[in-house]
């Protein structure tokens, strides 16, 4: 069921429970985009962080805003804890790669990437639009599929509250990783 921005503004208003749009068990779109980690621009493929083990995907809505700066700064303070873990962490937003060169390295303190999605199409195809091409704060845990080349939605969260994406996120992956070491 698609959400946008009147739902998140419902929710936040209402105090409604907030869902994200892809659930646990979806196959995860797969995606290739323009990306910045420490200014340096390089292609980020999920098809190949995938390989190295689940990766963290979170939506923001636009860098250099208050909930984006706190949100970009509590996941560069978790970066060696989702590492020690086997995780790849990307953010996605509607900015353009020069806006990202610099929140890369500002913001995420150069200890993660975010991907470009001037277009929404990532926004959309994980259906995590708030407004327009905007994208609503969504986070998700993707993990490597027996398939070649693909990913599983193991958990997803959408609040516009930043405060609890990386602890939620964090818990995820600590959970799916017990799990492959005991299976």
């Amino acid at each position: 069921m698609k959400r946008g921005f009147l739902y998140a503004l419902l929710a936040s208003v209402l105090g409604l429970p907030a869902q994200a749009a892809l659930e646990s068990g979806a196959a995860a779109p797969m995606f290739t985009t323009q990306a910045s980690l420490g200014g340096k621009e390089f292609t980020f493929s999920l098809a190949d962080a995938l390989k190295d083990g689940p990766v963290v995907l979170y939506f923001y809505p636009k860098a250099f805003t208050s909930g984006c700066t706190v949100e970009a700064h509590e996941f560069a303070e978790a970066m060696d804890d989702f590492k020690a873990l086997g995780a790849t962490v990307i953010g996605i937003s509607n900015d353009d790669i020069q806006t990202l060169n610099k929140f890369s390295v500002s913001e995420c303190q150069s200890k993660f990437p975010v991907g470009a999605d001037a277009g929404g199409k990532i926004i959309k195809s994980y259906d995590a639009a708030l407004l327009f091409s905007y994208a609503n704060r969504t986070s998700y845990v993707i993990a490597p599929s027996q398939s070649a080349e693909g990913g599983k939605v193991i958990y997803s969260y959408t609040a516009l509250d930043p405060s609890l994406h990386v602890a939620n996120t964090m818990a995820a992956v600590k959970k799916w990783r017990d799990a492959q070491a005991k299976g």
